[in-house]
């Protein structure tokens, strides 16, 4: 029994970690971060895969804890689809780590490896693996200087670019 908690233990937090040339930002701070994104750019992943006009809708919760509400709209089924998950600061206060859960006890890391830091207006983001990445910003659009930017970041890190879906925001 002590080796099935151990090992459950283990594949519970290698999920929360970071992938290698990833490091959270500092300063950070969750409160600015609060508020309305969207999703500009992403790698394919089967729970958003198809979807498009996503945001993400980040506020307090009573826990301390924050409240992640994810958007988007399936043109396929032609209904829009909602996920609410529960996110957490993981290491400082002041670092833009955190460890994201949608299914019950299980967390996922979110790390923002970038991040306009004076109005908080685009953000970079990783997941466990170099197999979840977002560009997310506070509008709809951004300049294509920007989407390059996210990419050859991206890159520098190891993520698979040239599978990057960039997400159609206007309805059609």
């Amino acid at each position: 029994m002590r080796a099935f908690t151990l090992l459950l233990s283990l594949l519970l937090t290698a999920c929360t970690g970071l992938p290698e040339g990833v490091t959270a930002v500092q300063p950070f701070d969750a409160n600015r971060y609060l508020g309305t994104w969207y999703e500009i750019a992403r790698l394919d992943h089967s729970f958003e895969r198809g979807l498009e006009q996503v945001s993400a809708h980040y506020s307090l919760r009573e826990d301390g804890g924050i409240r992640v509400l994810n958007r988007g709209y399936s043109p396929e089924e032609q209904q829009w689809k909602e996920a609410e998950g529960k996110a957490y600061l993981m290491g400082g206060a002041d670092q833009g780590y955190l460890k994201v859960s949608f299914f019950g006890p299980f967390y996922g890391a979110y790390g923002i490896f970038a991040l306009d830091q004076q109005d908080y207006q685009y953000a970079f983001v990783s997941g466990y693996s170099t197999d979840y990445l977002w560009l997310l910003a506070r509008t709809p659009t951004v300049s294509p200087e920007l989407i390059e930017r996210f990419k050859a970041e991206a890159a520098a890190r190891g993520f698979a670019t040239d599978r990057l879906i960039l997400v159609r925001q206007q309805p059609r």
